[in-house]
């Protein structure tokens, strides 16, 4: 992950959806007379990959936010119904048209941001009818929206109110009748569990994913965040694609991770607008030789941030990682812990054409402005992209 091929004065061939060369820039010209030219004047990357999103919710928790500032914990803000169950009140009260209109707009200001493939997990429904209108929302916005868009449930993000005596009830619900339902209906392409202390303890997001794995969806897990309970290396030992968070990961964690195929998705936005001291040990993992990836964890309570160029600057200042890494970790790292590896992230022969050009005169400088909106063109499959940023936070949730 240390080094990046870089090419200067280069061109790049597309066929349709793809691209099918890549090269000094007369060489190509000069063996494709009468091909059309797009001059880029700047740095082109491979289209970003954010793998770990919660794009689909209603209102921002802005009381969580000052809470938080004002010393209050977790556990605190979820006793005086904040949280993840605020947005769960929220998403179940909203209709599936208002919830649709607010994901395409955040998709579209992703997009603006490079982010051209983007994970979007359920999560804030906790229940049947609501986890499956949070993933048909995710199904129509990719139908209509030019970022690529992957379905992941989450129905186990938290354990809902009226089945807070009853967990294991809960547990069988999302085992028998939840996962079975999305994967009938294709809806979903993965399956995440929060595995933590107090949520899902490790013994129950081993049931649960092996469910999911029984119906062909693929594993990924929350693991780690606030304490270390063997979430990794579960996700390790069930083969997922990836474990996120991973603040407070382990020396066995680090491990298993390094001496596996999954993922370690490392999300130092969320920690930082947490108000945390500590972040995911990205140096263990990287000296270990576990592959790491970065994601926006963009959703309403913990991490509203859509550009992951901002987390590449948290990367480099706040997780130690190098220039090269934090490219790595945003393109083919964070394509792997989408089963997507094979076709995205990176600018090569066969790969599909999601290019990202950005007003910069050296590569380093996407992760060096910090927070700034750096990027002039995006092309997903080979076409231009209208870049339409605009306000986060428009929606019918807004008062004037």
């Amino acid at each position: 992950m240390a080094e990046v091929e870089v090419l200067s004065n280069a061109a790049v061939l597309l066929d349709g959806g793809r691209i099918e060369a890549v090269g000094p820039y007369a060489e190509l010209r000069d063996a494709n007379a009468g091909a059309a030219v797009e001059a880029v004047h700047g740095v082109l990357f491979p289209g970003f990959v954010d793998c770990h999103t919660h794009a689909v919710f209603g209102a921002p928790r802005l009381d969580d936010h000052e809470r938080r500032a004002l010393g209050e914990d977790y556990k605190t803000i979820a006793a005086r119904g904040g949280g993840i169950l605020q947005s769960v009140r929220d998403v179940r009260a909203r209709s599936e048209s208002d919830l649709l209109d607010l994901t395409r707009h955040r998709i579209r200001v992703l997009l603006a941001h490079g982010s051209t493939t983007i994970e979007v997990k359920s999560g804030y429904g906790l229940d049947l009818a609501s986890e499956l209108k949070q993933l048909r929302v995710i199904r129509a916005a990719a139908a209509s929206e030019r970022a690529a868009l992957v379905p992941t449930f989450l129905g186990a993000h938290e354990v809902p109110p009226e089945y807070r005596a009853r967990r294991a009830e809960y547990v069988r619900l999302l085992c028998e009748d939840m996962i079975p339902a999305v994967a009938r209906e294709r809806l979903a392409t993965a399956c995440d569990v929060f595995c933590e202390p107090g949520v899902f303890e490790v013994s129950e997001a081993r049931s649960i994913l092996t469910a999911a794995r029984q119906q062909g969806l693929a594993l990924k897990l929350h693991a780690d965040e606030l304490e270390g309970s063997g979430g990794a290396e579960l996700a390790a030992a069930l083969g997922a694609l990836s474990a996120d968070h991973l603040a407070a990961l382990s020396e066995s964690g680090v491990r298993a991770l390094a001496a596996s195929n999954t993922v370690a998705v490392l999300l130092p936005a969320t920690m930082v607008f947490l108000g945390k001291r500590g972040q995911a040990p990205a140096r263990q993992l990287l000296d270990a030789g576990a592959a790491v990836a970065l994601a926006t964890d963009f959703n309403p309570g913990s991490s509203p941030t859509v550009g992951l160029p901002l987390v590449m600057a948290l990367a480099v200042s706040q997780l130690g990682m190098r220039y090269a890494e934090v490219v790595s970790a945003v393109t083919v790292n964070a394509a792997a812990a989408l089963g997507l590896a094979a076709e995205r992230g990176q600018i090569a022969p066969g790969f599909r054409a999601d290019l990202v050009s950005w007003g910069v005169s050296d590569w380093r400088e996407v992760a060096y402005w910090m927070g700034g909106q750096l990027v002039t063109a995006v092309w997903t499959g080979g076409s231009a992209c209208p870049l339409t940023p605009g306000p986060i936070s428009l929606g019918p949730h807004v008062q004037a």
